[in-house]
This record gives C-alpha cells, structure tokens and sequence, in this order.
C-alpha cells in the first residue's frame, strides 16, 4: 500500500475524479466564452457610451451568477454528500429545507437592498441615470435560491448535467436576448439607457430560462424538491453558516474580476469628472477602458481551463496523503496556468492595436487595454492558485489575500486616475492582482515540501516570452495594419497564429512541460508532442 502511495492516482481513479469536472468544467468554458464574446457585437451596436452604462452595472449581476453556479451550490453539494455518505436521508432532506430559508432570505435582502437601494448605489456610481438599471438586475437575486439548492444537489448527488444544461442554457438565452433587444431599441431610436436596460432585461431573461430548464430536471427527477417545511433554528443556523461564509469564501476567486469591475464602476467614471473630464467624455473614456474585459475574460478561460481539470486530483492526493504525488499534479497545474497565462498576456500585449480595430472598430485606448490584459497573466495565476489551496483546505486565505488586493485597488484608483485617467486605472488593476498572485503562490510554496517550480523554468518562461515579442513586433512592421477593419483583421488573427507557434516551439523544445504534462493539454497536448519530437 505504500509503495502504491508513492506512485500516481490509477487510471480508473483518475477517470472517476476527472469525468464530473470535466462535464462542469465544459459548461463553464462554454459559459464563460459566450459571456465574454457578445460584448464585442454589443459595444458595436451601443458604442462606447453605451457600453459604458451596461458596464457599470453588469458587476452587480456577475456577483448574483457567481454565488448561484460556484459559490452556494458548491457547499450545499458538499453538505449533502458528507450527509448521503453518512446515509442519514433525513439528515439531507433537513439540509435542503434550511437552504431554501436561508436562500430565500438572503436573495430577498439582496433584492430589495439593490432595488430601494439603486438610487444611492446610482448616486455612488455618480451618475443618476443608472438608477432604472440597476433595479433591473437587482431581480436576477430573486432567482438565486432555486438555482443554487437546486444545482447543489444534483450536485452533491454527482449529476452534473442539470447544472451544466442550465449554465449554457441562462446564457444562451441571456447573449440572444442582450443583442436583440439592444438591436431593437437602438433602431427604433431608443435612448442609451433605455437600451441598457433592455440589456439586463435579457439578464433577467437568461436566469429565468436556467429556473425552468432545472425545474423540469425536478419535475422528472427528483419531485420531492418541490416540498418546502420549516427546519428548527439548530439546522437553519449551521447551514446558514456553512452557506454564507463558506460559499462566499469559495467563490471569491472567481469573482474577483467582477469585484475589481465594481470597483470601477464606483469610483473611476467619478473620479475622472471630479478630476474636471466632461460627464460625456468621461463616459466614453470609461467605455473604451472596459474593452479590455472580454479581452481578459477570454484570455482567462483559456488559461484556467488548461489547468482545472488537474485541481480534483490535487483534493484526492492531499485526502490520501500521497505527497509525492500532490506535488507532481500542484506542480503542474500551475506550470500550465503561468504558461498559457503569460502567453496570452504578452502576445495580447503585443497584438492589440490591430486586435483593437478588429474587435470594436477602431484603435482608441490601445495602450491602456495594452496594460489591462496583462492581467490575463496574474488572474492565472491566483484562479488556479486559489482552486489549489481549497483543494489542499484551506479556504479562507485565498479571500484574506484577494481582500488585500481589492484594497489596494480601491485606493490605487483614487491615487492613480487623477493623476493618469484610464491608465491609472488599468495600473491599479494589475497590481492589485500582481500582490494577489505573489500572496498565493507564497502561501502555496509553504505548505510544499519541495521547490514549486524548478529554478530553470522561469529562464526559459523569460526566453519564450522574448522571442514572441520579437516575432510579433517584425510581423507587425512587415504587415503594417492600416486605417481598414479588414486588414487589421487579418494582421491580427495571422499574428495570433504565428507568435502562438512560436511561443509553443520554444516552450516544447525547453522542456518547460515534461511528456507526461503535456497530455493534461487537451487536444493540443498530441500535437506539442509531435512539435517536441
């Protein structure tokens, strides 16, 4: 048996642990693509003023959605498997109860506080037309108690396709409906506000579409889900607990850059018409900044997809105490996050004039989103950072380190932006991240008995990295993109190609990722093989 512990996890085990994250992990790629990728037609139809007013309140959903898929449902499946293992069912059927109360009150609290509470969270924002909008999304936390119990325990019963079907299903919906309505009432000469409340009204939509795609998984599943009793205080109060605090906890990670959105949102159109910008000016300046969202949102879902797949395995070694074996799969999974990672940062970095043009028209705030997405590099990081020290039990430090960040990009903003504008806050964003980062890794190195990563990785990081660079700045002087959408296209999306291929080689040949790691790469893993040999 020990010698067994030494060794990897089998391949049935390993096949067990990977078949329900991967169907989750799937859907949420699917999710995250499709949530960041309507933007791009969205800000085209609205503009960048347009853009701006659904950005500023697009956080207060992006909060709700987190807390309904990877923060309640998770502890809720938790509680009920600890509960099934134990084959206590009334034990379960008593969790479930105390999670509808729980999660009733605290969407109806949510609810309320945003709808009474818009005019001042409107106030904050310092634009008072954004009142309407944000008691419209405020209604997305009336559906938050139903999804979250209902997908925790399909969940915790290890069915993962009702919370993967509702997932894609809320924002297929949600993306049709945005640019349709959005369309329509741009055409019909609708006001920019009108138009974004139309938007979140197809927010409202998509979360509807998930209530009823996971009401019929219910109704032909498990009906006795529909049954609501009153649990004594005990219960209610231990569930409360675990729910709030720790589901909170967990889905921290994957908010954070909504958090540093609603940061944004709160001070940084302000802070510029404080500084003495036109409110109008000052909008559009705001809209152009948030460009670099789908940018950083699809550069992380690339980035993290890669390396999730490893994180099951991660929990199962620690709970085996398979040290060995721990650190081979923490230590590449993280390898993999910094790789991916810092590739799309730095070839974004050196692409995105032309990626600009291609993507919302012209070339406005380039070097600012030019800073903004190397935040595709750190998020990463602390996502696949973060993921690994829950994994391993430990909870709450990723929230205290990610509390840190989010302070320091408060008050970077109102240093920053005053004296850069957008710049300044593109800059607070990545440091904030950049101490977050360096906090967990820390963190990580601590609790490993070994180096995290050998000493000749970051080297040879460095070298890939360099030679990018070189490759894409020659293919941008060669292929000088013009004033057209057209050639700008094609600079870019032949970029994107050859600077890939050539990270890639260079990262193969140094032997950054062994042969073993490089079949944790799907469908690329073969290839990158082959390129080796």
């Amino acid at each position: 048996m020990k010698g067994k512990a030494r060794g990897r996890l089998s391949e049935h085990e390993t096949k067990k642990l990977m078949q329900g994250a991967f169907i989750l992990t799937v859907a949420a790629v699917a999710t995250k693509v499709l949530s960041a990728v309507y933007r791009v037609p969205f800000q085209n139809i609205v503009g960048d003023t347009g853009f701006y007013i659904y950005q500023q309140v697009y956080p207060i959903y992006g909060i709700a959605i987190a807390l309904s898929i990877s923060g309640f449902p998770v502890m809720i499946s938790k509680m009920l498997a600890e509960a099934a293992e134990l084959q206590k069912e009334s034990e379960v059927k008593k969790v479930i109860q105390a999670a509808y109360q729980v999660l009733f009150g605290l969407g109806f609290l949510l609810f309320a506080g945003f709808y009474f509470g818009a005019p001042k969270v409107a106030e904050w924002m310092g634009d008072p037309l954004l009142s309407p909008l944000i008691k419209m999304v405020s209604f997305v936390f009336l559906f938050l108690p139903l999804l979250s119990v209902w997908r925790g325990f399909f969940q915790g019963k290890g069915e993962m396709l009702p919370t993967a079907v509702s997932q894609v299903s809320e924002q297929t919906i949600r993306v049709i409906s945005i640019l349709v309505l959005s369309y329509f009432l741009i055409s019909n000469g609708y006001s920019l506000y009108d138009t974004g409340i139309g938007a979140l009204l197809g927010s409202v939509a998509g979360s509807l579409a998930a209530l009823i795609v996971l009401f019929l998984f219910v109704l032909f599943r498990q009906r006795d889900l529909l049954e609501f009793k009153v649990v004594d205080w005990k219960i209610f109060k231990k569930v409360a607990i675990t729910i709030i605090f720790q589901g909170t906890a967990i889905c921290m990670s994957s908010m954070l850059l909504v958090l540093l959105q609603l940061i944004d949102s709160l001070n940084l159109y302000a802070t510029l018409v404080s500084s003495g910008i036109d409110g109008q000016l000052a909008k559009e300046l705001k809209g152009v900044y948030d460009r670099g969202q789908p940018l950083v949102q699809l550069g992380i879902v690339f980035a993290t997809s890669l390396s999730w797949t490893l994180v099951p395995m991660v929990t199962a070694a620690a709970k085996k105490g398979q040290m060995d074996v721990l650190h081979g799969y923490i230590q590449t999974t993280i390898k993999i996050s910094i790789i991916v990672g810092a590739g799309a940062a730095v070839g974004l970095m050196n692409i995105i004039s032309p990626v600009n043009v291609m993507l919302f028209e012209n070339d406005k705030g380039s070097s600012v989103i030019a800073i903004f997405v190397f935040a595709i590099f750190f998020c990463s990081i602390i996502l696949t950072s973060a993921a690994v020290l829950q994994g391993l039990g430990s909870i709450y430090k990723p929230v205290r380190y990610i509390g840190i960040g989010l302070v320091i990009k408060f008050f970077g903003n109102h240093l920053l932006i005053p004296l850069f504008g957008t710049m300044g806050a593109s800059f607070a964003s990545v440091c904030s991240l950049g101490v977050i980062a360096f906090l967990l890794m820390r963190q990580l190195k601590k609790r490993l008995t070994k180096p995290l990563l050998p000493k000749r990785f970051y080297p040879h990081l460095l070298l890939s990295l360099t030679a990018m660079s070189i490759v894409l700045q020659l293919w941008m002087m060669i292929f000088a993109p013009g004033s057209g959408r057209l050639v700008n296209t094609s600079v870019a999306l032949t970029a994107v190609l050859v600077g890939g291929f050539c990270y890639f080689v260079i990262v193969i040949r140094k032997q950054l990722l062994d042969e073993k790691e490089l079949e944790y790469i799907p469908f690329l893993g073969k290839l990158l093989l082959v390129l080796r040999k």
